[in-house]
């Protein structure tokens, strides 16, 4: 197994020692985990990603009900 040797600011390398899960953990096991939780392994698809900007130009226009206007129109009300 090769390593490397990385510079970290005091103010980090505290930070990596916060996240150990106990005493013992190296930093390499807190670093894999920091990668894992930053990968989505399930990454939007070009189309979800297309409906959420159009949902967003909608919302931009005006293009949407407000709660209370659902409520009214389907006899919600409590």
């Amino acid at each position: 197994m090769s390593g490397t040797t990385v510079w970290l600011t005091p103010e980090n390398k505290r930070r990596l020692d916060a996240l150990k899960r106990h005493p013992g953990e190296s930093y390499n096991d807190v670093i894999g985990r920091l990668i894992a939780m930053a990968v989505d392994a399930e990454p939007l698809s070009e189309e979800t990603i297309r409906g959420i900007e159009d949902a967003l130009e909608d919302i931009r226009a005006g293009r949407f009900y407000s709660e209370h206007e659902i409520e009214n129109e389907f006899c919600m009300k409590e």
